[in-house]
């Protein structure tokens, strides 16, 4: 995999850009002047991150694996040490599938009736291959969510979610709360 040079990097306009950032010459990126992303990231090949007018946000330590889609016009924000599996889809807006509105890009926003609602994915929240994850969810700080999951409901902090659509299923450990302060602590 190759990664884009730090001069690449600063061609795309980012609305902000930390240190050590590692984004794959083969991710797309739409809308960078909406998008930040923080230190210690690292955007696999394939990835899609489009981004409208509410933003897109990475904190520090995220990564973002293989084939994975970020896109909507509302925010997606995704905490400090959060990862996403390969083949991941994110949204931020969906249309509407009632069938009393037309769908797509390419017609008028007086006959689609799309839903733009945030997104925001805590801190160590772990994602399982191949989620989808719906506009107007809140993954708490510290949950993992299996893979193949359909999340469209929000999750509370430190639980484990699976399914279709996505259910508590147990409790996760907050360990990773001390390892996030020792691994900082040997990064000085």
């Amino acid at each position: 995999m190759a990664f884009l040079t730090q001069e690449q990097l600063q061609t795309l306009g980012f609305k902000s850009l930390g240190k050590n950032v590692l984004l794959s010459d083969k991710a797309a990126v739409y809308g960078a002047q909406n998008i930040s992303i923080g230190d210690n990231c690292r955007i696999d090949d394939f990835c899609i991150i489009s981004a409208g007018a509410g933003g897109i946000i990475l904190g520090r330590h995220v990564h973002i694996a293989c084939y994975v889609s970020l896109i909507g016009h509302a925010s997606i924000i995704i905490d400090d040490f959060a990862g996403l599996s390969g083949r991941t889809s994110v949204y931020s807006s969906s249309d509407d599938f009632s069938g009393d509105f037309l769908t797509g890009p390419t017609v008028s926003a007086d006959f689609t009736n799309v839903k733009h609602a945030a997104v925001h994915i805590g801190k160590h929240v772990v994602i399982g291959a191949g989620t989808v994850i719906l506009p107007g969810v809140e993954i708490g700080e510290g949950s993992a969510i299996g893979s193949m999951s359909l999340v469209s409901k929000s999750c509370k902090a430190f639980g484990v979610y699976t399914g279709v659509p996505a259910r508590f299923a147990k409790r996760r450990n907050d360990k990773i709360m001390e390892l996030e302060l020792a691994f900082l602590a040997s990064s000085k």
